[in-house]
């Protein structure tokens, strides 16, 4: 440690000016997803199952075996989201804020890692200009403040991409074991971390046919089996919750990549001409802040830039050329998958490579500032300062918070008033929530509520609790064809309450 903080020393003091502006974009980068993080997290029903299930790792000591279970396909991923989550909602003292604030400053590290690696790769400008505007851009902010398995996604695909950089142009193969444990947490945090082992792959077997004949092929492989061993080890808890039950999830998933044919496409050439689309998308949601005239003069300038670049690229340096064609494999891998995808992709998607347009942005910029005449220069600048103003302009903060926390929070207590100490069954109705936000606190207050078993008589109790966020006129919380309502019986209204903008029922049964 005491190295490490010499040479960040020595560096701070070589580099006075570029220190001074890292440390106001990694501020920054910390005010827009800590700031009021509270009231501007999003504490749903995924998020409150996430926390049930991790109060009671803590509380209980109940093993987790699986993860979350994904929206299509009937698939669960891993677990490891949960035992890193763990530890942050401890220390918050069971606070969901604790696994918020901790996803938030992951993502400030993400920004800071975009920094290191665009400057080794490219140069000084490319290392500010990359974390600048991944620090301000709206999609990025908004899926780094609220604790959700995919949010961690950026920070190990990054991880995995700087590793195989680090073997692959460095030939320093240890970074083949961080790897496989970037993979299992990618892959564990979203499925479409698959995506990533193509790319490790490609640069895998480029590496390996460069060196097969050199004394160093053994130590390369040794390290490819460490990384292979340690991914399987982090993957083992889904491996024997399946080998318990059947392997439903195997099943689950070879019948998503080779049945499901009105999801997915087999043929990998039916990407191409989405590509152009996908291009423009990812530029737009992503750099662009959502801005369509933006996003349309950014995609035009990149592409004829990286065209310029690649005209150019026998006068980049090894080094530059290399990153140039990492990242180049990477989007690559990333627009074909996404391409064979045939439903709605929304921006959590692009977690996998919420990096690497900015990345490319930078290693673009400190292209052009080095390579072009004061005409280039500026036209760059002018690109550059309209992303900042569009960011800036559309920033999540210029809206009010949803106090989705606090809305459960003020729920629960009412519930909790209203039920005394007699058992109790919730009801949540709504377009895009379920009950388990509620429950959360319902069951930290130790409250005595009751999920209903269809299959279970004993599980419906003699009151049941409607919390419903539809307008009042569309709630009909007797007659709502919700399982919990139908499940509990025939009912009747015998309270009704508005607490923080909607209205909680009691229900009893019907003489």
């Amino acid at each position: 440690m005491e190295k490490i903080a010499l040479k960040i020393k020595n560096w701070v003091r070589q580099n006075p000016k570029e220190a001074i502006i890292l440390g106001v974009i990694l501020l920054f980068a910390a005010f827009l997803r800590l700031y009021r993080i509270s009231e501007y997290m999003t504490f749903l029903g995924d998020e409150g199952r996430d926390a049930i299930i991790v109060r009671r790792l803590l509380v209980n000591f109940d093993p987790i075996l699986i993860g979350p279970g994904t929206s299509i396909g009937n698939m669960y991923l891993g677990p490891l989201y949960y035992y890193l989550m763990a530890p942050a909602l401890f220390l918050a003292n069971y606070s969901p804020v604790g696994p918020s604030v901790q996803i938030a400053l992951l993502g400030v590290g993400t920004t800071f890692f975009i920094w290191y690696i665009a400057r080794v790769w490219f140069g000084k400008t490319a290392g500010i200009i990359a974390a600048l505007f991944y620090a301000l851009a709206p999609t990025v902010i908004i899926y780094s403040r609220s604790s959700w398995n995919p949010n961690i996604m950026p920070f190990f695909s990054l991880l995995t991409i700087w590793g195989t950089g680090k073997f692959w142009q460095e030939r320093k193969f240890r970074w083949l074991p961080v790897i496989g444990m970037g993979v299992a947490f990618a892959l564990q945090s979203h499925y479409l971390g698959l995506l990533l082992i193509p790319v490790v792959v490609v640069f895998w077997l480029s590496t390996f046919f460069k060196i097969r004949k050199s004394e160093s092929v053994r130590h390369f492989v040794r390290q490819t089996i460490y990384g292979i061993i340690l991914f399987l080890a982090l993957m083992s808890p889904i491996v024997i919750f399946d080998a318990r039950h059947g392997w439903r999830n195997f099943a689950a998933m070879r019948t998503f990549f080779t049945e499901r044919q009105t999801t997915v496409s087999a043929r990998p050439w039916k990407a191409i001409p989405k590509i152009p689309k996908l291009s423009y998308d990812i530029t737009t949601r992503l750099v662009a802040g959502k801005n369509e005239t933006a996003g349309k003069i950014t995609f035009v300038t990149i592409i004829v830039l990286s065209i310029f670049v690649f005209a150019k690229r026998n006068s980049l340096k090894d080094k530059t050329r290399d990153a140039f064609g990492l990242l180049s494999v990477w989007l690559a891998v990333a627009l074909i998958g996404l391409g064979l995808y045939k439903q709605e992709i929304y921006d959590h998607y692009y977690g996998f490579f919420f990096s690497a347009p900015f990345l490319l942005l930078g290693g673009i910029s400190q292209y052009i500032v080095q390579s072009t005449k004061d005409i280039g220069k500026i036209a760059l600048f002018v690109v550059l300062g309209l992303l900042f103003f569009v960011n800036l302009q559309n920033s999540p903060l210029k809206y009010p918070p949803n106090r989705q926390l606090q809305r459960s929070i003020e729920v629960a207590k009412k519930i909790e008033q209203e039920v005394g100490k007699e058992k109790f069954n919730l009801a949540v109705i709504a377009e895009r929530n379920y009950e388990d936000g509620y429950q959360y606190f319902l069951e930290k207050r130790q409250a005595p509520v009751i999920d209903i078993d269809a299959q279970r008589p004993e599980t419906v109790t003699n009151q049941l609790f409607v919390v419903c966020e539809l307008p009042k006129e569309k709630c009909q919380p007797t007659t709502s064809p919700k399982a919990e309502v139908a499940n509990f019986g025939w009912s009747k209204i015998a309270g009704e309450w508005e607490v923080f903008g909607v209205t909680v029922y009691k229900l009893v049964h019907s003489d």
